[in-house]
């Protein structure tokens, strides 16, 4: 029903002169500024975050929540795994006042400020660095600003995270980083 109507206002737009809108919906109507000290958009993560150094988590900080916001969720995440995405953190529940995560985050179902973590590919709680087996890995560090905390417990997955984050993605972020042994 929802493309239906999307299909028809396109239509209509360009019937009216107007540019013909995307049929994909856009859920996401602002951007989250994501940053960290330890290494910039694009460039190499320290060897201290993986795991041939300490595999303790990069500090992130953030800017730009839209009004509105009740909490943040982070995945970060290597699509360039051998077979397929391989997740490196899901973090949620984070609280809307917080703008950054410290450097090495602790392990476990939940971080000081009541963030919850869920389970990475290692089938671990926490963050688990970069460790490509050949090559050079892209890591994509993901914020959502959403409009609800999550009824999710400690130990959800990423597809559950994404699932259950549907429709109330107020905005969004991105940092890439790269690693390799």
């Amino acid at each position: 029903m929802r493309r239906l109507i999307l299909f028809l206002l396109a239509l209509t737009l360009t019937s009216c002169g107007a540019p013909a809108a995307s049929t994909e919906t856009q859920e996401v109507a602002m951007t989250l500024s994501l940053s960290s000290s330890a290494f910039a958009g694009g460039q190499s993560i320290p060897a201290k975050y993986s795991c041939i150094g300490r595999n303790i988590s990069p500090d992130l900080a953030w800017a730009n929540a839209p009004a509105g916001t009740k909490s943040f969720a982070l995945i970060v995440d290597d699509p360039d795994a051998p077979m397929g995405t391989w997740v490196h953190w899901v973090v949620f529940n984070i609280p809307a006042t917080t703008s950054n995560l410290t450097e090495a985050a602790q392990a476990g179902a939940q971080l000081a400020d009541g963030s919850l973590q869920g389970k990475n590919s290692s089938g671990k709680l926490g963050y688990d660095g970069p460790c490509p087996p050949s090559g050079t890995h892209r890591y994509f560090f993901k914020l959502y600003a959403l409009d609800t905390a999550l009824n999710l417990s400690s130990g959800s997955s990423k597809d559950q995270l994404l699932k259950a984050t549907q429709g109330h993605i107020l905005a969004q972020g991105e940092l890439m980083g790269t690693f390799s042994k």
